[in-house]
């Protein structure tokens, strides 16, 4: 009989980031990709390459990232959940695993990306929630972040939020929403884009915290935009608070958007 053709898969994964330097696999093979890989080669008792929907940085969490995947050997779906976590650090975790056509791929079907910050306002530094959110000692003005927020949304050319060693091939993105909520001692930031660029969220973090904290004035941030430069803005922020919350993908493919951890998040 001929070889049945591999099944594509799309896959969410959970993972705290702390531990792992990014997603991306690496020669030390410390990072989520690498991790991740092998408990699959495990499971299936055979080597498996992932694509993923977003890249993430050394101590950067995700809360639903989108892997595919073409799977060489035939497993009910949940299998390949419960299966591959059996081979995982207890900070990674498989969500869930659906069916998808062939055309499918992570990358570049998504429509489009969510990040959230988590920061917490306090004289003292975090310590249960050390590595899990950001921290700014001095108080945050709330309606400044939010005026400055609202001059970056649309599509630009965010050159002056691009890491030096950025791949992209043009730095221009659409970013969609900027949303500043606070609860508690804790401040939320969502951000809703096409794509992003690499550290494109811990930069703006930065500039967003400058002007919420007194330093820079809102329309500061149309300056820095302008001036399609990484000179021109605040240094890159912590990534201990940044969540990649997942991508988006058209309806049709039918793939969860949300994973329990969501809920979790304030």
């Amino acid at each position: 009989m001929p070889d049945q053709p591999a099944q594509r898969l799309a896959l969410g994964v959970a993972y705290r980031g702390g531990a792992y330097q990014g997603w991306q696999s690496q020669p030390h093979g410390r990072t989520v990709q690498d991790r991740l890989e092998a408990a699959l080669a495990a499971f299936a008792a055979q080597p498996l390459r992932t694509v993923c929907a977003g890249r993430t940085d050394a101590g950067v969490h995700a809360l639903n990232q989108v892997v595919h995947l073409d799977a060489p050997v035939v497993r009910d779906a949940f299998a390949w959940v419960r299966g591959t976590n059996r081979y995982l650090e207890r900070d990674i975790a498989l969500q869930w695993c659906v069916p998808v056509d062939s055309g499918f791929d992570a990358r570049r079907s998504a429509l489009g990306r969510r990040y959230a910050y988590l920061l917490l306002e306090s004289p003292v530094r975090p310590a249960i929630e050390q590595g899990a959110c950001g921290w700014s000692f001095r108080p945050l003005d709330g309606d400044a972040m939010r005026a400055a927020a609202a001059l970056l949304l649309g599509e630009h050319d965010f050159s002056s939020f691009r890491a030096a060693e950025c791949q992209a091939a043009t730095p221009v993105r659409t970013l969609r929403a900027l949303e500043v909520r606070r609860r508690g001692a804790y401040w939320r930031f969502d951000f809703d884009a096409d794509a992003f660029l690499h550290h494109m969220v811990r930069n703006l973090m930065g500039c967003l915290v400058a002007v919420g904290t007194g330093r820079r004035p809102p329309d500061w941030v149309a300056e820095v935009l302008a001036a399609r430069s990484r000179e021109a803005a605040a240094p890159t922020f912590a990534p201990d608070g940044l969540y990649f919350l997942g991508p988006y993908y058209d309806r049709r493919h039918a793939l969860p958007e949300r994973t329990p951890a969501h809920d979790w998040l304030p």
